[in-house]
């Protein structure tokens, strides 16, 4: 199957989800212990968070989950092109200049003055463009790649590529495919067989959660930059709902279960498909799986075999079959084997 263009499947202007994932070259494992060079490179998995914290607070894109393993890494962001709209042009100028900076104070970003906000803000035609970038995931991965190959590439005293390929990407269409992704994502380093618990995962979303919610008597929260778990049913349609705090997107939550509910789901999950772990698979299935109509073992396969059982877009088999990509009218396909484990 020919591959498709991204304009085929995620539309600029429309609030979409996405699964990314991107490797090193080769598959080096130039995020950890490289074995060809003997060089520990778990650094850079710090460079990354920075990056995801920063674009956080400044893109108009939420950012749901990440996992950034020795040498690849993922990412479930949700474009929000309506936040950006709400957004004065004063302050789509600032914004892009926080993330793309015009000048420079020693190893610092130079904070944007007045007059380089008005050079962005008195031009129509680069303002609609900046606008546009904002709520691109595109964009964003584009700096982000870049950023994190350029200083690695400075570190090693290298040049040429960093990255294997183009991102994957991965459209995530209902909140069946969006839990298993999650899922899927916060347990790639158990998978990975890094770590055991869920509260090990080192660099990952869930770890932050965990920590920000056994920090707040201390009045810390380390996950502020993430995306609000919990989806608020009462204020589910109140428009943008953007964050007030500044170090995030907006305010709007992405799954229909509470952060403790999560949080056995995903301790159930890796009992199941952690070789070795003790534990026994509850009788009843967790009351979030019957809400969503997923059974134990379907959930186990799929948020095993994520990203192999879909091509360009994610979902139940009735909202994929009545998809088309933008442009050429194409229909969407899942494997074969994933049909049944998202059936109605």
């Amino acid at each position: 199957m020919s591959r498709l263009a991204r304009c085929e499947v995620i539309d600029p202007n429309e609030v979409t989800v996405v699964h990314v994932i991107n490797r090193t070259v080769r598959r080096c494992f130039l995020f950890g212990d490289d074995p060809v060079s003997g060089k520990n490179f778990d650094h850079r998995k710090i460079w990354v968070e920075e990056l995801l914290e920063h674009f956080a607070a400044h893109f108009g894109i939420d950012l749901l989950c990440y996992a950034i393993l020795s040498n690849h890494y993922h990412l479930i962001l949700r474009s929000r092109p309506d936040v950006v709209e709400s957004w004065d042009d004063a302050e789509v100028a600032r914004r892009w200049l926080m993330i793309c900076p015009g000048r420079r104070d020693g190893w610092r970003l130079a904070a944007p003055t007045d007059s380089e906000i008005n050079a962005i803000r008195n031009c129509p035609i680069k303002l609609a463009e900046i606008r546009t970038r904002l709520s691109s995931i595109s964009w964003w991965m584009r700096l982000l790649n870049q950023r994190v190959a350029q200083r690695a590439n400075k570190e090693d005293q290298e040049s040429g590529r960093f990255w294997q390929d183009r991102y994957r990407a991965i459209r995530l269409i209902d909140e069946q495919s969006l839990l298993a992704c999650a899922a899927y994502v916060d347990l790639n380093p158990i998978r990975a067989a890094i770590a055991d618990t869920v509260e090990k995962c080192d660099h990952t979303s869930i770890q932050r959660r965990i920590r920000s919610r056994l920090d707040k008597r201390r009045g810390q929260k380390g996950d502020a930059f993430l995306a609000r778990l919990t989806l608020d049913e009462a204020n589910r349609s109140n428009g943008a709902s953007e964050s007030q705090a500044g170090r995030r997107c907006s305010d709007t939550g992405f799954l229909p279960i509470s952060l403790d509910d999560y949080l056995q789901l995903l301790d159930w999950t890796a009992r199941q498909i952690v070789p070795g772990k003790r534990g026994v698979t509850p009788r009843e299935t967790p009351p979030v799986l019957c809400r969503l109509g997923l059974g134990p073992k379907n959930w186990q396969t799929l948020v095993t075999h994520f990203t192999a059982s879909f091509y360009y877009v994610a979902g139940r088999n009735d909202r994929v079959a009545s998809l088309r990509s933008y442009h050429s009218m194409r229909r969407f396909y899942i494997r074969r084997s994933c049909q049944q484990l998202l059936a109605a």
